[in-house]
């Protein structure tokens, strides 16, 4: 269940995330749960799995900044905020296209997404579709997974494939802005701070 991060590793994680399986690997802040976020399926079952909470959305990485159009509506000013802060830990809150399962937005209409700064997580990203779900891999409630043997340990035969990364080295996790509106709401100040959004805050 467990292969280390490597081309072919990548080639498996591809072809079980286009068949509609769930693998875990390792994200630019914890180890998250990867699945088309596209596949309505594959997203359910990762609700499944965490035993997740029906009003709580769940969030993609994308490989590439163009990504975003096919996710996020009227992505301007999303795009704009985008340009001058991504790659980062800083998950942007947009509103969702129509094609966006209801079971990833949890009925907001609204989509978390983020471009990771870090290439390997991008190229993994991008061998599998350009964009996956990231949701901690951690069961509701519990701490989120460091290791690819945590995540083992938490879903010891539910995951099609466990993607290891080596360890997490951040103790937290990622920002999260609202840019719905031009307006940009702080929702979690994580790994990018506050003062680092000042020009968005005021």
């Amino acid at each position: 269940m467990i292969a280390k991060d490597n081309v072919e590793t990548r080639a498996r994680a591809a072809a079980i995330v286009a068949a509609g399986g769930v693998i875990a690997f390792l994200t630019d802040t914890f180890y998250g749960l990867g699945a088309n976020p596209l596949d309505a399926g594959a997203v359910r079952k990762i609700r499944n799995l965490k035993g997740r909470e029906d009003d709580k959305p769940i969030l993609i990485l994308i490989s590439d900044l163009p990504e975003v159009d096919r996710f996020i509506e009227q992505a301007e000013f999303f795009k704009l905020v985008a340009r001058k802060h991504w790659p980062a830990p800083l998950t942007l809150i947009g509103a969702a296209r129509s094609v966006v399962p209801d079971d990833l937005t949890a009925g907001t209409k609204s989509l978390g997404v983020r471009l990771p700064d870090d290439d390997n997580v991008r190229t993994l990203v991008r061998a599998c579709g350009g964009a996956l779900t990231a949701t901690s891999a951690n069961p509701s409630g519990q701490p989120p997974a460091r290791t690819a043997t945590e995540v083992a340990n938490y879903f010891s035969t539910e995951l099609d494939l466990i993607v290891d990364g080596g360890n997490a080295t951040v103790t937290e996790p990622s920002t999260v802005l609202d840019v719905t509106t031009t307006r940009p709401r702080l929702v979690r100040e994580g790994l990018v701070t506050r003062n680092t959004l000042k020009d968005l805050l005021g």
